[in-house]
């Protein structure tokens, strides 16, 4: 009954909020995406449906994703206000903390992150948030509850904030019923996507919130895309599968999707509305970047995606993905934004936890 009641209040602010409960009956507040077509978010698309949708074959009516930042109990992942989320943690770990609450349970993948992204854009706000430790650094006063500080040359400064408690203008639709922090704070741990020596891998669609589909290493799942269809085809395991998209370092703040790689970098950036493609990159393959979030739409400048930037390493042999920026990321974060440089699967760091996902599998037939 106490959690009904809750369910009843959060309805009563929030009708598009829900309480979802894992295998385990414990709750958490999850905010429903419904399905729809990429010509609902990018002008001229098409009426395909959203790669985020789309779950081994089959559509999905949409996706619920975790309100706020997550928090460990008992080796599970939860959503909940008010809470300082949980960092230091591996890639693997935080995507085993979501997939044990049972089936349709994933960290949030780069397939829903991009929907969420051209989401806001085509609805003409950017979320804020705490990304110049405490506030927005497009804000004057900071606002949120302080959770953490930092120490030696950033002591005194506002690191985390308790979940869910800034301005509206950190709410992903600028309302009491959005996605929370999904700009700064911690950069989340995202799922289905790498780069393998700078070959773009994902897996197809949003394959990623089913868990039956492993996202190893070694995992065939894996896919990368074809510069000429668009297509995702089954990567050689070196980085180097024919006629594959891979990202090129372009020198003074640029990068550009490829065929072949001219210029390598451990460490390089550039932001989203700036990144561009080599003439050999189709339409159609352009296409699916897009889908994915990973390229601008024709003409776009930097300020037109709030400056969000794109990290990339195109050396090492795997380099897994957080997405949104930290605390100190400055103007550079945001729903845009992708971090891939360091990021090996045992890396952790104060500055990256993740966010839970949950997809009713079962409804359709999964």
């Amino acid at each position: 009954m106490q959690y009904d009641l809750a369910e009843f209040a959060l309805k009563m602010v929030a009708p598009n909020n829900k309480l979802i409960y894992d295998d385990k009956g414990i709750p958490s507040v999850m905010v429903y995406v419904p399905k729809f077509k990429m010509s609902d978010v990018i002008d001229g698309a098409g009426d395909s449906t959203h790669p985020a949708f789309i779950v081994n074959g089959k559509e999905v009516p949409g996706i619920w994703i975790s309100k706020y930042q997550n928090i460990v109990n008992n080796g599970r992942a939860y959503s909940l206000p008010g809470q300082d989320p949980t960092v230091n943690i591996t890639w693997d770990t935080a995507r085993g903390y979501c997939e044990s609450k049972g089936k349709g349970w994933h960290m949030m993948t780069k397939a829903e992150w991009a929907a969420i992204m051209l989401w806001c854009k085509k609805n003409g706000f950017q979320p804020w948030g705490n990304n110049n430790y405490g506030k927005d650094s497009r804000e004057t006063l900071q606002q949120a509850i302080p959770a953490t500080y930092g120490s030696g040359t950033d002591a005194g400064k506002i690191y985390h904030v308790l979940t869910g408690t800034g301005p509206l203008t950190w709410s992903h639709n600028k309302q009491l019923d959005g996605i929370w922090d999904l700009n700064g704070n911690v950069s989340e741990w995202t799922g289905a996507l790498r780069t393998v020596k700078g070959e773009l891998q994902l897996l197809e669609n949003n394959n990623g919130a089913n868990s039956d589909n492993p996202q190893t290493a070694a995992s065939s799942a894996w896919k990368a895309i074809d510069a000429t269809t668009g297509a995702f085809i089954t990567p050689d395991g070196n980085g180097t599968t024919a006629n594959s998209i891979k990202i090129d370092a372009t020198g003074a703040g640029g990068a550009q999707w490829c065929k072949t790689i001219t210029k390598t970098s451990e460490n390089f950036s550039c932001a989203l509305g700036a990144l561009t493609c080599s003439a050999d990159i189709s339409d159609a393959a352009k296409a699916v970047l897009r889908a994915y979030g990973l390229l601008p739409v024709d003409g776009a400048k930097a300020s037109d995606y709030d400056d969000d930037r794109l990290w990339f390493n195109n050396v090492a042999d795997e380099r897994l993905f957080h997405s949104g920026g930290y605390s100190g990321s400055g103007a550079s974060a945001g729903v845009g934004y992708s971090d891939g440089n360091w990021t090996y699967r045992g890396h952790v760091s104060v500055n990256i936890g993740w966010r839970s996902a949950y997809v009713d599998l079962e409804s359709v037939g999964l």
